[in-house]
């Protein structure tokens, strides 16, 4: 007999509140007793959409309206559960300490009064980000952009600006960097080291690091310029200045330079660029008939010298017996992993039987963050897919670091196990990073996925599971 429900959707018209501030919300409110299912959030189109899938009926709403979605069962009481959501909501947007004296700047502008040329992180919705970004280069300062969904035209104005004056941008779109020894984004813990990385790329970049530091080698600096920086549009023009900085600097021995597919005409020049620097550059260009990231941080290793180690594998996905035409589908949250998993397995298998979703993607992450912070959205997905008669395995990547989500097995190993279905992942992370490498990969195993270090293994292992390759 199922347990009786009250199920409780509100609109709290003008409010509003940051996508991770709300996430944070939402779990804060999900551990209250009682509450089966709680959802805080703006009500943008797919948080609508996320929301009708949960089973919530949402009435008729705007963007800026904030949506509370609850579903509780006999042992809550509605008025305490909405004083726990008032109560998170007020500790996650109050001000930070102190006096009025003491106020944080509230302008880019002003704060680079207050410390002249630092590097300027910029990370606000996509459409406010050139102000801040331009206000950065007027004072003379670099900028990493993470904001995502900024209108490429601007993106070309603001690289074409900052290249007149010798400033370096990155982004927009740059979720990972690591400048001076800190990391920026979503960064991983590495030591320093001899390679420097230029990076069209987040997670490829990432995904470097991470092979790079299992192999002993450190990482001096990562400089992230945008997935777009090297499109027909934008023609490499934060690529050119990070390459110059990187040849400049005596502790790097070799540049590394990683992208999305670039453009063609594009990469032909850029090529021609690295080759007049002093400084070795090793292109790990994606692509069609071009080498994956694992094969490109190999040969990094050979030419530094040094030994490439066997790329770690934890657990085991049984090959099953599928029905002809069983489908490869590939559920991440980076969106290079993505593309680097698509050409593999395209390859492999052919097109018609590989599914594979990007959930960092731009249209996918308007109102809501990151699914490297919030895996709500690829967990429903999951289960569809897993429940879909066509599936025959599933690929899956976690990407850890700082700014990731801190225990992604938590959620993920639970849905791995009820997905009866082969499971494949790749989890991109050093030893040092905050989640625990060592022990996301161990519960995940347990869980009956199989785990690779390397995004490539890990799709070549999908596709022969599923009879391709051989």
């Amino acid at each position: 007999m199922s347990t009786p429900m009250t199920e409780h959707v509100e609109l709290r018209h003008g409010a509003y509140a940051d996508s991770v501030t709300l996430l944070q919300v939402s779990r804060t409110v999900q551990d209250e007793a009682g509450v089966v299912a709680a959802q805080v959030a703006m009500a943008t189109p797919l948080n609508l959409e996320v929301l009708a899938g949960m089973g919530f009926t949402v009435p008729a709403a705007a963007p800026d309206d904030l949506v509370v979605a609850l579903r509780l069962d006999e042992s809550a009481e509605l008025d305490s559960v909405l004083a726990a959501v008032d109560a998170a909501l007020s500790r996650s947007t109050a001000p930070s300490g102190g006096t009025t004296e003491h106020a944080p700047p509230r302008t880019t502008a002003t704060a680079l009064r207050l410390a002249p040329q630092a590097l300027v992180l910029v990370s606000v919705p996509g459409a406010h980000a050139l102000v801040e970004a331009v206000d950065a280069l007027d004072a003379g300062s670099d900028v990493m952009v993470f904001s995502d969904n900024v209108p490429l035209a601007q993106e070309v104005a603001l690289k074409r600006m900052a290249s007149e004056r010798h400033l370096l941008v990155m982004g927009p779109d740059c979720g990972t960097a690591v400048v001076g020894g800190l990391g920026l984004g979503f960064a991983n813990v590495t030591s320093p080291g001899p390679v420097g990385i230029v990076a069209a790329s987040g997670t490829g970049c990432q995904q470097l690091l991470a092979l790079l530091d299992h192999a002993g080698v450190g990482v001096s600096s990562a400089l992230g310029v945008g997935g777009r920086d090297l499109s027909a549009e934008v023609r490499g023009l934060s690529t050119r200045t990070a390459l110059t900085r990187l040849d400049a600097d005596p502790g790097v021995e070799l540049i590394v330079l990683v992208s999305k597919p670039p453009a063609s005409d594009v990469a032909a020049e850029i090529e021609e660029y690295a080759d007049s620097l002093a400084t070795p550059v090793e292109l790990a260009l994606l692509g069609p008939g071009q080498p994956d990231l694992t094969a490109a941080a190999e040969s990094v290793l050979r030419r530094l010298d040094r030994d490439v180690p066997a790329w770690p594998v934890t657990g085991s996905a049984d090959a099953p017996l599928l029905p002809d035409g069983s489908i490869l589908r590939g559920l991440f949250v980076g969106g290079t992993l993505c593309e680097e998993s698509r050409l593999i397995a395209g390859e492999l298998l052919g097109a018609d039987r590989v599914d594979l979703v990007d959930f960092g993607a731009d249209e996918l992450t308007g109102g809501r963050a990151h699914p490297m912070i919030d895996p709500t959205l690829r967990l429903e997905q999951l289960s569809r897919a897993a429940a879909d008669v066509r599936t025959g395995v599933v690929l899956l990547d976690v990407v850890l670091g700082h700014g990731a989500e801190p225990d992604p097995s938590a959620l993920l190993a639970p849905a791995v196990t009820a997905a009866e279905r082969p499971v494949v992942v790749s989890v991109v992370g050093t030893a040092h990073d905050p989640q625990d490498l060592d022990r996301q990969v161990r519960i995940l195993a347990e869980a009956g996925a199989e785990v690779h270090l390397s995004n490539a293994t890990a799709t070549r292992r999908a596709v022969e599971l599923l009879g391709g390759g051989r």
